[in-house]
């Protein structure tokens, strides 16, 4: 299949991140078909990012699978958020996925929320 064949995908997940949400699946008390990202209206920029567990893929959700992990994207989120790089980073004081979104025009000075 050639490349202008392909669907691009609206998010790529980097290893680092892949390999958090299979622990994170695992770890799960219930059954879980995968991670869900979404965005809320929040924060001084004006959104950020929601991840949390799916149970299921809803209506009108896209859904990335790579590498044997499931990432569902909120069809309201997609528009902020497509084309962006799903991390997950361990840090000294602080751990969690963080977003290399092209579609970013700013981040609040906490790094918390971002506007488009």
């Amino acid at each position: 299949m050639t490349m202008s064949m392909t669907k691009e995908r609206p998010v790529t997940l980097t290893d680092a991140a892949i390999a958090r949400v299979k622990a994170l699946i695992e770890r799960s008390d219930k059954p879980v078909a995968g991670l869900r990202v979404g965005v809320s209206n929040t924060g001084c920029s004006g959104h950020s990012y929601v991840v949390e567990y799916a149970e299921a893929k809803r209506p009108f959700e896209e859904e990335i699978e790579q590498d044997g992990v499931k990432v569902f994207i909120d069809p309201v989120a997609l528009m902020f958020i497509i084309g962006s790089k799903m991390d997950y980073v361990e840090g000294k004081l602080q751990s969690g996925f963080v977003f290399e979104n092209p579609n970013e025009k700013g981040r609040c000075g906490c790094g918390e929320s971002f506007h488009v």
